[in-house]
């Protein structure tokens, strides 16, 4: 899968400006924070924030900090929207936990061998049941578990076609 499949379903999860009082990660815009969005030299004001924009952002920030054409393609997806939605650490450690081996957050070689040594359907499985066992833990899960859930319910989904 090519970054730009991935961004459209990405998307398709994101949508436009919420800016939701109990959302840690505070005003977002077509699912990048206000803190992301600065940090990469774009608008001040949330709103303004253009689709073309945050692909761009998305590109940069989080498909090729996570690595994830360097997976296959089913993979990479996950990997790239768990990293949207959890940041890339956490998303790296997710992975890196499905494939038992050490969760340091960095993406190397023995992440990427551990990787390619299981079925890509396994490590779907072991990687979204890290992500909802890491879901339920934070204290907004009232507020958004079942969002999220529906989130990797999709995601689950397109593993099944992907894989």
């Amino acid at each position: 899968m090519d970054f730009d499949e991935a961004f459209d379903r990405l998307i398709s999860h994101e949508g436009g400006y919420v800016n939701h009082p109990a959302d840690p990660g505070g005003a977002t815009n077509f699912g990048i924070t206000e803190r992301v969005a600065r940090a990469h030299g774009y608008l001040d004001d949330m709103r303004q924030l253009t689709r073309s924009q945050a692909k761009e952002i998305y590109r940069v920030a989080y498909w090729g900090r996570a690595r994830a054409d360097e997976y296959d393609g089913a993979i990479g997806f996950q990997l790239f929207d768990a990293a949207v939605n959890h940041g890339i650490e956490n998303a790296v450690r997710f992975l890196q936990r499905a494939v038992d081996v050490a969760d340091d957050g960095d993406v190397g070689s023995i992440t990427l061998n551990a990787v390619r040594a299981m079925t890509v359907t396994d490590v779907l499985m072991r990687f979204n049941a890290e992500r909802l066992q890491f879901y339920t833990k934070l204290s907004t899960w009232p507020q958004f578990g079942k969002g999220w859930a529906r989130r990797v319910v999709g995601n689950l989904r397109y593993g099944a076609v992907d894989a």
